[in-house]
């Protein structure tokens, strides 16, 4: 049996150019601004065993604050164990975190999972038992801005018009950080104006609007406009089945709940109380691959879809071996700026705009694990923090 013998976290920080945050610490509440610089901060983790095997994750947009925290916490009780054994893990760390979020287990899990699929030389999406070599995937915005980006209902549908002549058949809409129902109505109504109906159409409202009314609001502008799903769409943070079943019964576009319900029991009680149309899972936030593909199973009992939350090639390989998903979400992009997420690849992975192939998909990756190489002079030469633990260094 192998063991592991070293872990570490590497705490780095980037810098991304026409771009501004909603407030300081913000890490998803992004828009466009000319000439912005923003600094963000995001986590690396290099899991090694006694064989000289290693496994390495990068977390994305899970990979904030409170989540390092956590993954520094799991680290050390991850020596001296035995790297197949992640269902174990998966169970024990699920307890060990059960005051908190569990969002730094996800990159834990994650690292193993890409462990194994070097050891076994085989890719992670074989692993779990593959359904698909190609994603279908959609252009997910940044939130609205008054910068001269996405600052207009009319500048959505522009920016809509464009990504389908680039290939893509599915398109996102992330709002204003204001909540205002009226111009997301407006935005919601121009985008399928602009496209006509040859693309699929979402609306996020990120929990940003204020009210039920406001939700109720749109959600009837969705109807009208015939969107594909309707997204966390209030101030509840996504929470309560009860009022997001009362929302179903008086809409008729779906809903998609459940990106802030974290492991797969509360998504079952979401599924039974009637709050959701579609689910929602992440493997970087909701425990990892492990945790992902319970929840995909779950979905798949019920005779429902699972939507993957972002980008990564966890995602990827997630979506890969699952029936029931429908699209891979290229997040987030805009029409004068790139992706928010660090450049840390080495090979010819990417998850920025132009990503797709002009059939609008993206390749679930073919190597060992996760199938990509990362860049990590480039990790190292951005870290702020170096963790390390060692099974002699207890």
């Amino acid at each position: 049996m192998t063991q592991i013998s070293r872990v570490e976290i590497f705490d780095f920080e980037y810098e991304v150019e026409n771009l501004a945050a909603e407030s300081e610490h913000t890490h998803n509440h992004v828009a466009y601004k000319k000439g912005g610089r923003m600094k963000l901060k995001k986590y690396a983790i290099v899991i090694e065993t006694d064989d000289g095997a290693r496994g390495e994750y990068v977390a994305m947009w899970g990979g904030t604050r409170p989540a390092l925290a956590q993954s520094i916490m799991l680290a050390p009780d991850l020596l001296g164990r035995d790297p197949a054994m992640r269902e174990a893990l998966y169970d024990e760390f699920k307890r060990k975190l059960h005051h908190f979020d569990h969002m730094g287990h996800g990159p834990v899990d994650i690292a193993l999972w890409d462990l194994a699929g070097k050891q076994l030389n085989t890719s992670i999406a074989n692993m779990l038992g593959g359904y698909r070599k190609r994603l279908k995937a959609y252009a997910s915005t940044f939130h609205g801005d008054r910068n001269g980006g996405l600052d207009s209902p009319e500048a959505y549908g522009e920016f809509a018009v464009r990504c389908r002549e680039m290939g893509y058949r599915g398109y996102k809409i992330h709002g204003w950080f204001d909540g205002n129902p009226r111009e997301e109505a407006a935005a919601i109504l121009a985008t399928r104006k602009a496209v006509g109906n040859e693309m699929d159409l979402m609306y996020d409202g990120a929990c940003d609007l204020k009210t039920f009314a406001d939700a109720l609001y749109v959600g009837r502008a969705c109807d009208e406009a015939n969107y594909f799903w309707f997204e966390d769409p209030y101030r509840d943070a996504g929470l309560s089945a009860f009022s997001h079943k009362k929302l179903r019964e008086m809409l008729k576009t779906p809903l998609l709940i459940t990106e802030h319900i974290r492991g797969l029991e509360p998504k079952a009680d979401f599924i039974i109380a009637g709050g959701t149309d579609f689910l929602r899972v992440d493997p970087e936030y909701d425990m990892g691959i492990t945790g992902a593909i319970k929840t995909a199973r779950l979905a798949e009992a019920f005779g429902l879809d699972v939507e993957v939350h972002a980008v990564g090639p966890a995602h990827r390989h997630v979506m890969g071996a699952i029936r029931n998903s429908n699209y891979y979400e290229i997040a987030l992009v805009g029409p004068d700026c790139a992706n928010n997420i660090p450049q840390v690849y080495a090979c010819d992975y990417s998850d920025q705009i132009d990503c797709i192939d002009r059939d609008g998909t993206v390749p679930v990756p073919t190597g060992p694990g996760l199938g990509v190489t990362y860049d990590w002079d480039y990790i190292k030469r951005h870290t702020k923090q170096h963790h390390v633990f060692e099974l002699n260094k207890r």
